[in-house]
């Protein structure tokens, strides 16, 4: 009895979650999607369907990379940004829509070779800024994503 519980639970609990993303989300400001926080594929293909304008294709883009180079790869939304990371080992990486650009932050970029470009207030984290008109250099990113999933990661 207990066992069928607990998968009711379950079931309920990711009804629940998937209920709460399938509304269409309020942009703030810049544009970035509010998807609740949230684990797992579902949020976060949500916020990818919520970047507005040529931003969807980009996050699609990062997210078929990521998934690409680490295969299950843990997903999740925290504060209205997709995070990616490894069970047990943390986060190595998030994106954020902004008015004019999507912002990718590597957890542990100081330690990537090349280090990304973007530096940040925080002693490891890099960015790598992606603009409208910007080419992603694939290889360069799926280099970055390699490297960065054998760090470790964010505990947040």
């Amino acid at each position: 009895m207990a066992g069928r519980t607990s998968k009711k639970s379950a079931k309920v609990a990711k009804k629940a979650a998937a209920n709460r993303v399938a509304a269409k989300p309020t942009l703030l400001a810049g544009g970035n999607p509010q998807i609740a926080k949230a684990e797992g594929d579902v949020p976060v293909q949500a916020y990818i369907a919520a970047m507005p304008d040529w931003k969807s294709d980009v996050g699609r883009r990062l997210d078929a990379l990521i998934v690409r180079t680490v295969p299950g790869v843990r997903k999740a939304v925290k504060w209205n940004s997709p995070f990616y990371g490894i069970e047990g080992q943390g986060w190595f990486l998030s994106y954020h829509c902004f008015m004019k650009y999507v912002k990718v932050a590597f957890f542990r970029g100081a330690s990537l070779r090349p280090v990304p470009p973007g530096e940040s207030r925080h002693k490891e984290v890099r960015y790598l800024d992606i603009h409208e008109d910007d080419k992603l250099d694939e290889a360069q990113f799926t280099d970055w994503v390699k490297q960065a999933r054998r760090l470790p990661g964010e505990r947040m």
